[in-house]
Order: C-alpha cells, then structure tokens, then sequence
C-alpha cells in the first residue's frame, strides 16, 4: 500500500474524500456480494464435496479478507498521519502480502481443475478430491505467506527492538526497506508471475481446444470462450498486482506531478477489479450456483415472512 505522503503534492480534500468513498463504496458492495456467495456455499452442502467449489470458496474468503485489510490500509494513509505502530503494521502487512498473492496462486489451482476435467474426465474423479483439493489449499496459503515470512524475518534479525515500537506509514517499502527485502521480493513476484502464467496458458488454451470440440452447439463454444477470455482479464489484473510497484515507479517518473493519481487507479485496478470479476466469473454465470443462490434468498425470505405473521 502506498501512502499520500510520498506524493509531490498533498491531495486536495475534495480529492481525498472521493477517493476514499471510492475504495469504501466498491470495499462493500464486493464484499456483500462475496458474504452472499459464501452463505449460499456453506448453507448448500453439495458445494462442499465438490473440488471446483471448494477452490471458489477459498476464493470467496480470500477476497473479502484481501479488500478488507486493503480498504483498512488505504484509509490508515489518508487518516492516520503520524503512522501506525510498526509491530501492528507488520500483522497487517503479513495478512496483506498473503492474501494477495494467494488469489492468482489459488485461480491457478482452479485452472487445473478445470483442466483435468475437460482434458481427463475419466481421471477427475480420483485426482480431484476433497482431499487433495484441502491439501492444495494448504499449499495455496504455504506458498503465499513464503515471501513475506521471509521478509519478516529480515527485518527481525537486522532491525533494532525499537524499530518495533515506532511508528511508520503502513507501506511495504516503509517497514521492509532493506536491500535484500527489495531483491527477494522482486525475486519472489518475478517467479511467482512467470510460473502462473506458464501454467495458465498451457492449461487455458487445452481447455479452450477440448471445449471448443466436444461443443456440439455453436452457442455453447461461445460461452465457453467468453468465459476463458473473462479468466485471462482476471488473471491479467491479478498478476499485474505482482509488478504493481514497478509500474508504480515508471509511472511516477514520466508523470511525477501526478504520482497519487497513479497510486489509485493503480489500487483500483490490480486491488479492486479482480475480485469484482470473481463473483460475475464464478458466481452469478454458474447456473447451478444461481440456482442454489435464489432457492437460499427465497427461503430466507419466506421465513421472514412467516415470523411477522407469527
């Protein structure tokens, strides 16, 4: 997260405001929409035995925590400007980090999935179980909390006890400012984004090819490559949050007077827009989702209605 004061000029308030309501407004409307998704997976069991579920569930959870810490964050750069305390910050930079770099790991995961079930159907049934599908969420959050411990622990053992005392702006490069946190976390974001996206497109483009076969009407072949163009607009926008600070950079130096300008729609884009498309992707497009979706609201509803009339 990036704060205002790195700026070269202050946001007018006007300006602040707006963006702040921004970020609120887009915080919880995604996140309403997330909880929805989310009752309706836990209160329907059959989307508990299920891989594909399972992996949207986590992406569910994912996202809600990743905008609320980013949300937090973002308001704490405008509000907060004497800083937070560092050892505070550190948590929620752990949280952060995790997070937003488990999203493209975890879509990964659901690309494989989809993978094996089109290109190997016969062997879906045994390599995609609930089991193994726990055990890759485990290594989902293993993965992406690596780069961040490792960070954490840099600072730990070179940083004096009273740096954790302090108060700083709650920004990466603000607490984890060492060179060699620099170097690992480009090294990490470089690895990270070349090895999803091989994966992605070997996967995407066998999915594209088996679908667009065994599609017997032409109206299904659509659907099927809307929906893989729909996963690469995501998966573009979340690896491109890997190279946020970079573009961030290169940005600032042709454009430096409007460096806060950047900052947001750099946010809005590889923060927000994602996990705006997961609910549309995943949720509202899958029928047996809607279906269940609606059948959980109208009950929801009925039960109101009969404990007015009681």
């Amino acid at each position: 997260m990036n704060s205002s004061e790195l700026n070269k000029r202050k946001d007018f308030l006007e300006e602040a405001i707006f963006k702040n309501f921004t970020v609120v407004l887009f915080g919880v409307v995604i996140n309403f929409i997330n909880s929805l998704l989310l009752y309706t997976c836990f209160k329907n069991p059959v989307f508990t035995q299920e891989p594909r579920y399972i992996l949207y569930m986590q992406l569910i959870i994912n996202d809600i925590i990743t905008l609320s810490v980013c949300v937090v964050l973002f308001i704490f750069s405008y509000t907060i400007t004497m800083g937070l305390n560092v050892a505070f910050c550190c948590i929620l930079i752990l949280i952060a980090s995790t997070v937003y770099k488990n999203t493209p790991l975890n879509l990964a995961g659901m690309a494989i999935e989809r993978f094996v079930a089109i290109c190997y159907p016969l062997h879906h049934a045994r390599i995609c179980t609930v089991k193994h599908t726990k055990l890759l969420i485990g290594i989902i959050w293993l993965l992406g909390a690596l780069p961040v411990m490792v960070d954490l622990f840099v600072v730990l053992a070179l940083s004096p006890s009273t740096f954790f005392t302090s108060s700083r702006m709650c920004y990466t490069q603000n607490v984890f400012s060492f060179e060699y946190n620099i170097v690992s976390n480009a090294a990490f974001n470089i690895g990270y984004m070349c090895s999803v996206w091989v994966l992605l497109f070997y996967t995407y483009f066998k999915v594209l090819f088996s679908a667009k076969a065994a599609a017997s009407e032409p109206a299904q072949a659509k659907k099927v490559r809307r929906t893989i163009l729909l996963h690469g607009v995501q998966l573009l926008l979340c690896t491109l949050s890997l190279i946020t600070p970079v573009i961030d950079q290169a940005l600032t130096v042709l454009f430096p007077y409007y460096r806060s300008v950047i900052y947001f729609c750099t946010f809005i884009l590889t923060s927000i827009l994602p996990r705006l498309l997961s609910p549309l992707i995943y949720g509202l497009r899958d029928q047996k989702f809607k279906k269940y979706m609606k059948n959980s609201m109208m009950c929801g509803s009925v039960k109101r209605a009969v404990d007015l009339n009681d």
